[in-house]
Order: structure tokens, then C-alpha cells, then sequence
């Protein structure tokens, strides 16, 4: 009785392991989280200055582009974490018409006018909040939601 007890212990640990380790989803990460926010909320703040010169908000770009950077390289190196690394490539892309993109955008035109900031901004934040979604749930829905942004791009 008690050999069928430990094997059976044994069956059931092996099958919650190879259950989990077949998800190949990074787990939530509370670093990666505050950071994507912390970014989301000063790309936000930079964009609405788009309508003014780009020269005027130089060292506030750099900053962001640092910050940006550095989670990228954070994103790269987590296991089991090819969706959010690839959505970061993604908004990253300086031929996107994503964050990177839009800063690359404002460099060239020097200034941008509010309705193209209006349209850029809301398509920017919608990303960044799937990639938010994603940190915090870890569920199919928001794996698919983002899934289908990369894929669309």
C-alpha cells in the first residue's frame, strides 16, 4: 500500500511538471511590468509634445530611448519569452509605425501635427497595453491578442 502511495505521489509530480514546463510561458515578472508602464506613461507624456519641435525634447527622448533599450535587452534574455521579446522588437522597429517609428517620425518632420499624434498615440498605447495584458494575466486571451498585433504587423 504504502509503494502505491509513493508511486503514485511520483505519477502526479511528473505530471504537474511536464504539464507546466510544456506551457513555455515566461511567468509574470513584476520588473518587466513597472518597467513597460513606466514607459508606456513617458511615451505617452513625450508624444502630446509631437505637435513642437523635436530639438526642444532631446535629452526626454534619449532618456525614454535608454529605457526602451534597456528592456529590450532585459526582454531578450528570459526564458520562454519569444512573444513579449518579439512584441518589444516590434515597437522597437524604427520602420514601424510603432513607438520607435513615431519618434523616427518626429526626427524627420521636425514637428507633428495633433491629428496624426492622436491617431499614432492611440495605436501605440493599444499595443503597449496588450503587452501589459500579457505580463500580468499570462492567459490565452491576452497571448492571442498579441499574437495577432505581431502577426498583423
Amino acid at each position: 500500500m504504502k509503494q502505491i502511495k509513493i508511486l503514485f505521489t511520483l505519477i502526479a509530480f511528473s505530471c504537474v511538471f511536464f504539464s507546466c514546463e510544456s506551457l513555455k510561458t515566461a511567468i509574470h515578472d513584476q520588473y518587466a511590468y513597472e518597467k513597460t508602464i513606466e514607459i508606456k506613461v513617458e511615451a505617452s507624456n513625450l508624444m502630446d509634445k509631437a505637435t513642437l519641435p523635436y530639438s526642444s525634447y532631446l535629452k526626454e527622448i534619449g532618456d525614454l530611448g535608454l529605457k526602451i533599450q534597456k528592456i529590450v535587452a532585459y526582454e531578450k534574455d528570459r526564458p520562454n519569452n519569444e512573444i513579449t521579446f518579439a512584441m518589444w522588437q516590434l515597437l522597437t522597429d524604427k520602420d514601424k509605425n510603432l513607438l520607435v517609428g513615431f519618434f523616427k517620425r518626429w526626427q524627420a518632420k521636425g514637428q507633428l501635427n495633433e491629428a496624426f499624434v492622436n491617431e499614432a498615440k492611440a495605436q501605440i498605447m493599444e499595443a503597449l497595453n496588450l503587452l501589459i495584458q500579457y505580463e500580468v494575466r499570462k492567459d490565452k486571451q491576452s497571448k492571442e491578442s498579441l499574437l495577432q498585433l505581431i502577426a498583423s504587423a
